[in-house]
């Protein structure tokens, strides 16, 4: 551990976060405007689901560390929400398990520390034509997509916690089936850029003491 200590921000998830760190990706666009304010932390896993997440919950978040994260940002849905096959090959969560799973996500981090404040973000929508073609995958669907958003975001409701549904999100920009993938369910720059506004906009707005916005924490040997 280098100081000065700064507070932790953690990113914990799939694939959209793993990559997230990429040029343009929503972590560098946070790690950026945080420079000198808090130190983030990546920790994604591509191709997990809600199931494989909470297995390993006390290894990447231990309850006995001196020193617990000031936010984690959690995604998981959209490799739950993938069709399940006749052979059982897929990454499918039955919606229910997958709530249980994101209710026990929650409970976990919630017992770090009073300070540890918790942003869900939901599954995002994708472009099926774009996947079938780049891909050749045919698993993922919109309906599904929003189904498992819209129950993550109602158990965010009932737990508390800061909820993003970016199939919401997405869908308000003109034009985002095109714009937001790199392959029907990857974000491009564009896609990143959106999720790194909803972030900070959530940020901004939540009541939290000590504030979590960029604007409001102080700078390193400024």
């Amino acid at each position: 551990m280098v100081g000065p200590r700064r507070p932790q921000f953690v990113l914990f998830g799939s694939s959209i976060v793993q990559f997230s760190f990429a040029e343009q990706g929503w972590g560098a666009i946070l790690a950026d405007i945080y420079a000198r304010k808090a130190d983030i932390f990546l920790r994604g896993y591509g191709g997990w689901n809600s199931r494989q997440a909470v297995q390993v919950l006390d290894e990447v978040f231990p309850k006995d560390d001196a020193i617990q994260p000031s936010l984690v940002i959690v995604y998981f849905g959209g490799n739950d929400s993938v069709r399940p096959r006749p052979d059982g090959l897929s990454s499918h969560v039955p919606l229910s398990e997958y709530v249980e799973n994101m209710r026990k996500i929650s409970i976990h981090l919630k017992s770090l520390s009073e300070k540890t404040r918790i942003i869900f973000l939901t599954a995002p929508p994708v472009n099926e034509a774009q996947l079938l073609q780049v891909l050749g995958v045919d698993g993922r669907k919109n309906e599904l997509c929003q189904k498992y958003a819209d129950a993550c975001e109602k158990l965010c409701q009932e737990m508390g916690i800061k909820a993003i549904n970016l199939c919401n999100a997405f869908k308000q920009h003109d034009n985002w089936m095109a714009t937001c993938f790199t392959d029907g369910m990857h974000l491009s720059p564009i896609g990143s850029k959106i999720v790194a506004n909803e972030i900070l906009n959530v940020l901004k707005e939540a009541d939290w003491k000590p504030s979590l916005s960029w604007e409001d924490m102080p700078m390193e040997f400024a």
